[in-house]
């Protein structure tokens, strides 16, 4: 078979023909994961199989996620979701198999034939409501209830996507929350209480749901996810259009308190009452034509599909605490950052003390895109979609600028053999730059699914099939290939200062992490251990190489390991509580883990003490940065934060700056760098700024 072509975002350029056993027959549509096909089994059954993005799924994180949706949707597999027949979440490409059901998403169906009936409406918000009951008796919390998650087939709707479920029994219900989901459907918990969040959320989302089918609009609604999130969490909700019968019952549903709110049985008695002839009959959508599939059939995740916008009634005062709750809660499409690009925002050399002015500077304004930067060769260098320019760390001068093939930036630039190598993860070709010009000195062309790090002056590349190519990043020349010993398809790390590259990789039941320090110039094996956990290199310093241990499942971060390959002795020290999708930096012998509710702490490996924790309430924010005095972050929405190193105190903080786009927040906030005492900074946007690093309470 030809392998088919795709047109859904971030879809690779070539689909693979099979998985697992599954002949891929043609695309059904492109989420922010993955890319769902319609297959079938060798018996001829129709399936939809999704197929993790080749990027995620070199991300351990991203496994740890993908686990988690195959294991929740095998156990709540029913007659009210698409059954899963099969899935392998630990091969290279992971997919998984459900059983194909016809029938387009609520969301289309509104989009394509207006508000529904309400004999419709009745038998969509029992039908809801039996799914949900099932998945809580299953101990299962959707947490992502939308019209683009509801598939409306003959028989009656179907729940899908259990990408950001939890089980309702989680330890996360005594820890800090999971801040994710899309806006106009989750509760005001989940903004608010995120420990608390329970099935009672599933249920307030079902009754936003309701308001979108009545009226093709939400019960909160504004061009502002930050607006929605206020309103979601203060304001009554808007249900003129909704009929009368029901209005009584989506009310309830929206209730500000999870307690007030009722359980699915309680909804289908309620129900039954509201019309004693409760019609029965199956509901059955209007079909596409042209026999088209339903793109979101599958458990693909997609972006919010915002209701029809409205005014917003009134001003609303929006504070930085309710921006910070809400900046990573849009998040369903999600650009993941390597360890190494996490730190080559680091702290760089120092500059001489020289009188310093913060600036601000959009320097290119027709460009779309969060600016990604870093610091070398004298110069801020940054890379938006499309563009690598460098400006003048002392104004914010456009220096140069050079267009690039790459479509999507996934990280900043970065100076590696003297000469700049813009990010190209995911891209056809490399492309090293002339640092005072920006004009192009070589081009190396790249294998499909190549992975690109940068260590010590040369580039690592790694195939798809785990063979590794040494590149010289100064002539580009490659001085070496091979495959790695006891590294199948390794993921390698590498720090600033360092001269290895760090390959890992995890068994198939997380077990253990094979760990290979590799000569970048070479690519001889310098040492090799094998450790206890799923294991995340973050740093290294003092003869020492720094993990995060991680959840197998889940990917919560447990505790910070600290191997020392000179003694082969190894040091661990467990969290007090586990941190979601933590990211790190590494300042002497102190770890500073940022977690995606905000949660920030300090970690000491030489005394073994937990430092302290601060609740920051910036969800989703970028990887730290840190000096001797302060940890730096940045939030989805511009702000750049400063943290006291050692009392763990919030500082100092700047304004948001979402520019006239407010609606747009960026999958993953850029990382600051630090320059001596200089911070630099962007916003969504396209602004960089900077400012003196020394008094972040002047900000």
């Amino acid at each position: 078979m030809t392998p088919q072509r795709s047109t859904g975002a971030g879809a690779e350029a070539e689909l693979p023909e099979y998985a697992g056993q599954y002949l891929l027959e043609s695309c059904l549509g492109s989420g922010g994961m993955g890319v769902v096909h319609l297959a079938r089994s060798t018996s001829g059954l129709k399936l939809a199989v999704k197929v993790v993005h080749a990027e995620f799924a070199r991300d351990r994180e991203f496994r740890g996620r993908f686990r988690q949706e195959v294991a929740a949707a095998r156990r709540v597999s029913g007659a009210f979701t698409a059954p899963v027949v099969d899935a392998d979440p630990e091969t290279e490409r992971p997919w998984m198999a459900t059983l194909f059901i016809p029938g387009p998403t609520l969301s289309e169906h509104v989009k394509r034939n207006g508000p529904m009936p309400t004999a419709q409406l009745r038998r969509l918000m029992a039908g809801l409501a039996e799914a949900l009951r099932d998945i809580h008796r299953a101990g299962v919390v959707h947490r992502d209830l939308k019209p683009s998650n509801v598939l409306l087939a003959e028989d009656g709707p179907k729940v899908i996507d259990f990408g950001i479920s939890r089980p309702k029994d989680s330890e996360l219900r005594t820890e800090t929350g999971k801040l994710i989901g899309t806006p106009p459907f989750m509760a005001p918990e989940q903004f608010r209480r995120p420990r608390e969040v329970g099935p009672a959320a599933d249920i307030f989302a079902l009754g936003s749901v309701m308001v979108h089918a009545a009226t093709g609009r939400g019960p909160f609604d504004s061009d502002s996810p930050y607006v929605v999130a206020y309103q979601v969490v203060h304001d009554a909700p808007d249900l003129t259009g909704v009929p009368e019968s029901l209005a009584p019952l989506v009310l309830r549903c929206l209730a500000k308190e999870p307690e007030d709110r009722p359980t699915p049985d309680e909804l289908m008695r309620e129900l039954r009452s509201v019309a004693a002839s409760y019609d029965t009959q199956a509901f059955i959508p209007a079909q596409r034509g042209g026999g088209d599939f339903p793109a979101a059939q599958s458990t693909a995740e997609e972006l919010p599909e915002p209701p029809v916008r409205r005014r917003v009634r009134g001003k609303v005062a929006l504070g930085a605490g309710v921006f910070g709750l809400v900046v990573a809660t849009m998040l369903v499409s999600v650009q993941l950052i390597d360890s190494g690009s996490r730190t080559s925002a680091g702290a760089g050399p120092h500059t001489k003390a020289a009188a310093f002015h913060s600036w601000q500077a959009k320097p290119l304004p027709k460009a779309s895109g969060l600016p990604q930067c870093s610091y070398g060769a004298g110069k801020l260098l940054c890379a938006q979609p499309g563009v690598v320019f460098a400006l003048s760390p002392a104004d914010g001068k456009l220096l140069w600028r050079h267009s690039v093939t790459r479509a999507h930036s996934s990280g900043p630039p970065v100076i590696s053999g003297g000469l700049v190598q813009p990010y190209t993860d995911g891209g056809s070709r490399l492309a090293a730059l002339d640092p005072g010009s920006g004009k192009e000195v070589w081009k190396h062309l790249l294998g499909r699914d190549a992975t690109v790090r940068y260590a010590d002056g040369m580039i690592l590349l790694t195939e798809a099939g785990g063979k590794v190519t040494g590149v010289d990043s100064t002539s580009g020349k490659t001085r070496w290939s091979r495959r790695i010993t006891g590294q199948g398809s390794p993921a390698f790390a590498s720090f600033p200062g360092a001269s290895l590259a760090y390959a890992t990789s995890t068994s198939a039941d997380g077990s253990s992490t094979h760990v290979s320090a590799i000569d970048p110039h070479s690519g001889d094996v310098r040492w090799e251990a094998r450790l206890n956990g799923t294991l995340v290199p973050v740093g290294t310093g003092h003869g020492s190489v720094f993990f995060l241990s991680v959840d197998h499942v889940y990917g919560e971060t447990k505790a910070v390991v600290r191997y020392t390959p000179g003694t082969r002795s190894t040091r661990r020290m467990a969290l007090p509580l586990a941190s979601e999708a933590a990211q790190a930096t590494v300042q002497g012998d102190v770890v500073y883990l940022l977690g995606a509710s905000g949660s920030l702490e300090a970690v000491d490996m030489t005394a073994q003490r937990h430092l302290w924790r601060v609740e920051t309430s910036v969800s989703r924010g970028s990887a730290p940065v840190a000096d001797s005095r302060y940890v730096y972050f940045s939030a989805g929405d511009g702000r750049l934060l400063a943290v006291d190193a050692r009392r763990g105190a919030l500082v100092g903080q700047t304004p948001a700056r979402l520019g006239s786009d407010a609606a747009t927040v960026m999958g993953a906030p850029a990382a600051p760098v630090l320059v001596g005492n200089h911070v630099y900074a962007t916003t969504p946007d396209g602004t960089v700024f900077a400012l003196d690093g020394r008094d972040p309470s002047g900000w």
